[in-house]
C-alpha cells in the first residue's frame, strides 16, 4: 500500500472516530467514485444517474407499519442544499483485496496468479453541476467532474472474466494523475407542467422534473450513468465489488481503459416507461485509452427500454431491455484460429485479423423486485454474437446472473445491507478456440484451455458506521477462473472503506 493510500485508510478511520465522540469536522477534503457508480443519496438507495427507476415511485426501504419504526441517520459527511443551483460532493472509496492460492497445473501470460497475493485501491472523485436555472420544464445542467484512481488490482486484473474489484483501472502504465471524468450538458424539455420529485444528485441535480418529458446528454461519460442500471447491483462502492455483476458481462460498452467515453444520447420519459438511446465513440484498440474520433467508422450505438412495472402490490419493481451494435478496428476470433491452424500465424494473433467497420452486437435483460420493506432481488441476463473480440468492457459472451439484498430494519440498522449474488459467464466456440490454441485477448490467456463457464458467489455486508462513512466484508468465490477448468476455485476476500462527501 502506498503513501497516498495509508493516509486515506487514516482519514477514515479518524472520520469513524470522530463520529463515535459526536463531533464533525466540515473541512474534510472532497473526493469520490470510480465510474460507472455514482453517490448515495438516501438511505440505503444508491444514484442512478436520473433516477429513471425510483422517480416518483415508493421508497424500496420504507418501512411497514408491522415494524418498529426506524429513524434514518444522514448518509453524507456535509449537508446537500434543497433547490440549489449548484452541487459540489465527492466520494472516497479504499479496497484491499486479497486472494488465497489455489490448485493450478499451469500458468500463461495473462492468468490470474496461484500465489497468495494482496493489493489496494483507490478512486475519489470530486463531482460538480450547476444549474441554469430553477426552471424544472425547461432544466439545463452542466456537469464537470475529476478523478483519480490510484493502486492495482490482484494479478494485474488478468485472467478472470469476472473480476474481483471494478474501481481497478487495468492499464498499469497509466498515469495516477488525476484526470477529467466526466464533462457534459444536460438538457431536460418537459412536455406537461406536472411534475414528479426525484432525488437530486450530480448528473442531475433538479429535485423535481416533468412527468413527460425528453433528456438529452452530451459530452464526456461512462454509459451505465444512465443504461443497465439497477438499485441492488450497480454500485460497487456500497454492493457488490465484482465486474459482472455490477455490469452486464456481455455488454461490450463503448469505453476507453477508465470507462468513459464521448457521444451524446436521447430518451423520452412518461410515468411508467422510458426509451434512450445514443451514439458514442469507440477505442482505437482493444481496452486502449485513445478514442476513435472518426464516428462514421467506429461508434457504439446503445438503446434501452424501461418498463417500471411491479409485480407486487405496493412493491416497486422496474425491468429493462438493453441492445447494443459497436462498429470498431476489431478482429475476428474464426480468422485468427483459421490462420493459426493453416500455419499462417505461429500462434493465434487476434490483432493480424481486425478489420475497420466489424460489428459486434448484443443484448441485456435487467430487472429488480421489491419483495418486501427490506428485501430486493435482481437478475440479468446478456448475450453477444462472440466471434468477433471483446474490446472495451471484458472478455464475456453470455452472462446470468441472480441476487439479493436485505437491509437491516429488523436487526435496528436500516442503513446497513447484506448482499448475495451469483453469476455465470460464458464465451462462445470461436472465443474458446482462440484461448485453447494459445490466443492471448486483453484480460485472459492461460496458454490452453479446458473450458467450463465461469461461475462467482459473492456476499458483502455494508456497515453504516457514522453519516457518510461506511465499511464492508466482501468474499467471492470464483470456480473455473478464466473459463478453465484445470484451475481453480479462487477464494478472494475484500475489506471496503468508503467516504461520502
Amino acid at each position: 500500500m502506498n503513501f497516498r493510500l495509508c493516509q486515506l485508510v487514516l482519514l477514515a478511520c479518524a472520520a469513524s472516530y470522530v463520529g463515535q465522540t459526536g463531533c464533525f469536522a466540515q473541512t474534510l477534503r472532497e473526493g469520490l467514485p470510480a465510474a460507472p457508480q455514482p453517490m448515495l443519496l438516501a438511505a440505503g438507495e444508491p444514484y442512478n444517474g436520473a433516477q429513471h427507476g425510483s422517480v416518483g415511485d415508493k421508497p424500496s426501504d420504507a418501512a411497514p407499519s408491522a415494524l418498529e419504526p426506524v429513524s434514518l441517520s444522514p448518509v453524507t459527511m456535509a449537508p446537500h442544499p434543497e433547490d440549489s443551483l449548484y452541487w459540489v460532493s465527492g466520494q472516497v472509496n479504499v479496497i484491499f483485496q486479497g486472494n488465497l492460492p489455489f490448485h493450478s497445473p499451469y500458468e500463461g501470460t495473462n492468468s490470474f496468479r496461484t500465489a497468495a497475493e494482496y493489493k489496494t485501491s483507490m478512486v475519489g472523485t470530486l463531482f460538480t453541476a450547476l444549474r441554469r436555472s430553477h426552471s424544472i420544464r425547461y432544466n439545463t445542467d452542466f456537469v464537470f467532474d475529476v478523478e483519480d484512481a490510484l493502486g492495482r488490482g490482484l494479478s494485474q486484473a488478468l485472467g478472470l472474466a469476472g473480476f474481483t474489484n471494478l474501481d481497478v483501472v487495468r492499464n498499469p502504465y497509466l498515469s495516477q494523475a488525476p484526470y477529467l471524468a466526466r464533462y457534459e450538458i444536460h438538457q431536460v424539455i418537459g412536455l406537461t407542467d406536472a411534475a414528479t420529485d426525484q432525488a437530486p444528485g450530480p448528473l442531475a441535480p433538479a429535485p423535481s422534473v416533468p412527468v413527460r418529458r425528453f433528456e438529452l446528454r452530451a459530452g464526456k461519460m461512462t454509459l451505465p450513468d444512465v443504461f443497465d442500471l439497477n438499485d441492488v447491483g450497480s454500485d460497487s462502492h456500497l454492493q457488490f465489488m465484482n465486474w459482472t455483476v455490477d455490469n452486464n458481462g456481455a455488454w461490450d460498452y463503448a469505453a476507453d481503459t477508465r470507462g468513459y467515453t464521448v457521444g451524446g444520447l436521447a430518451e423520452y420519459d412518461d410515468r411508467a416507461w422510458s426509451v434512450r438511446y445514443g451514439v458514442f465513440a469507440m477505442p482505437t484498440v482493444a481496452n486502449g485509452l485513445a478514442l476513435d474520433w472518426a464516428f462514421s467508422r467506429a461508434h457504439g450505438q446503445n438503446g434501452e427500454f424501461e418498463l417500471r412495472r411491479t409485480l407486487i402490490a405496493d412493491r416497486k419493481g422496474v425491468t429493462r431491455v438493453l441492445f447494443y451494435a459497436n462498429r470498431a478496428h476489431m478482429g475476428d476470433y474464426r480468422e485468427a484460429v483459421a490462420a493459426y491452424l493453416a500455419g499462417t500465424d505461429p500462434t493465434p494473433t487476434i490483432t493480424s485479423h481486425e478489420h475497420f467497420g466489424a460489428l459486434k452486437y448484443g443484448f441485456g435483460f435487467n430487472n429488480e423486485q421489491e419483495l418486501t420493506a427490506s428485501l430486493r432481488v435482481f437478475g440479468r441476463f446478456g448475450w453477444n454474437e462472440g466471434q468477433h473480440e471483446s474490446f472495451a468492457y471484458t472478455e464475456v459472451d453470455q452472462t446470468v446472473e441472480a441476487g439479493a439484498d436485505l437491509s437491516g430494519i429488523r436487526w435496528h440498522r436500516p442503513i446497513d445491507k447484506v448482499g448475495l449474488v451469483m453469476v455465470s459467464n460464458a464465451i462462445k466456440r470461436d472465443h474458446q478456440n482462440y484461448l485453447k490454441y494459445g490466443g492471448l485477448g486483453f484480460l485472459l490467456g492461460d496458454g490452453k484451455l479446458n473450458y467450463s463457464r465461469e461461475n462467482i458467489v459473492e456476499s458483502y455486508y455494508n456497515w453504516h458506521a457514522w453519516r457518510g462513512l461506511f465499511y464492508s466484508v466482501d468474499i467471492q468465490h470464483i470456480n473455473n477462473p478464466g473459463y478453465n477448468r484445470d484451475r481453480g476455485p479462487v477464494w478472494v476476500g475484500s475489506v471496503r472503506g468508503h467516504i461520502d462527501f
